[in-house]
């Protein structure tokens, strides 16, 4: 510490991700000054490098090893290692500046603001045609747009930390985090710009989004009254198409790809399947 004021703690929950690690804690502390962020990573369960990458970083990144492959468990540990607040919890596989950290920081300064997210721009180097068209729709749906999930960012003040504390564990935890706040009280920032990596390949967004669906079903039944913030509509899609035609093949897709998802997630819904994560490796490329 050199005397800079901290101005967040950044909580990286980290399995196996010793490909992309490196990219996050770059970008984070590049621009950082000394003792700006207080950033600790949790490698959970890892049987790769993830630890050995974070340590490079030297004082910079606070490094907790757990044994333990859960995402719930290393958040919480993360938290009883961060000393400041606002607490800005981090995806591995993503990347988030310094200045996107300050801007969303910022946002939680304001009266009322409990939970922020930066904008998402989607890195679609490389991708299928499927999953490039199925993310044209995504990104337009009026929910996607509004809700905090989905960035692999979710940062919140210290007002509303508690609240986060003492979710139950789910598989959707940035959706749980959404839901967990009112319109009112979260914000997008779009000053603060996440990059975010989708599925490389049409079987990997499947999978992804059988995922989603089966998270989505549990946090019906952990928070059933706040879950329809994140339900897409058929009308969402009536008037996207309305509104822009040229859309219509984007939706067909969409759709198609949300029908098979949706016969995919039924067995682990009926059966209570909350802990396969069907982790999508294909983007996990530097």
């Amino acid at each position: 510490m050199t005397g800079t004021e901290t101005r967040a703690s950044v909580v990286v929950p980290a399995h196996n991700e010793a490909a992309v690690i490196g990219r996050l804690l770059t970008a984070l502390v590049a621009d950082a000054r000394p003792g700006e962020f207080d950033i600790v990573v949790v490698p959970n369960g890892c049987t790769d490098d993830t630890a050995a990458i974070a340590r490079s970083f030297g004082e910079s990144v606070t490094v907790v090893e757990t044994p333990v492959a859960n995402k719930h468990h290393a958040l919480r540990l993360g938290d009883r290692h961060a000393g400041h607040h606002p607490r800005v919890y981090v995806d591995g596989d993503v990347v988030l500046d310094a200045a996107a950290v300050r801007h969303l920081a910022d946002a939680l300064s304001e009266p009322g603001v409990l939970a922020a997210a930066p904008a998402r721009r989607l890195n679609m180097t490389g991708r299928a045609l499927v999953v490039r068209w199925y993310y044209r729709v995504w990104e337009l749906l009026p929910s996607v747009r509004e809700g905090l999930y989905g960035r692999g960012v979710v940062a919140i003040a210290e007002g509303g930390h508690q609240r986060i504390a003492e979710m139950p564990e789910a598989m959707g935890d940035d959706l749980a985090a959404s839901v967990a706040f009112a319109p009112t009280e979260r914000r997008v920032v779009e000053e603060a710009v996440v990059e975010v990596h989708p599925p490389r390949t049409t079987r990997d967004l499947i999978k992804r989004r059988v995922r989603s669906l089966t998270a989505t079903a549990q946090m019906r039944e952990i928070s059933p009254e706040h879950t329809d913030q994140a339900r897409t509509s058929r009308a969402d899609l009536v008037r996207l198409t309305r509104g822009q035609p040229a859309l219509l093949p984007h939706v067909a897709v969409f759709l198609a790809v949300t029908v098979i998802a949706r016969l995919k997630a039924r067995k682990p819904v009926r059966e209570g399947d909350f802990s396969t994560w069907l982790r999508d490796e294909s983007s996990r490329t530097a």
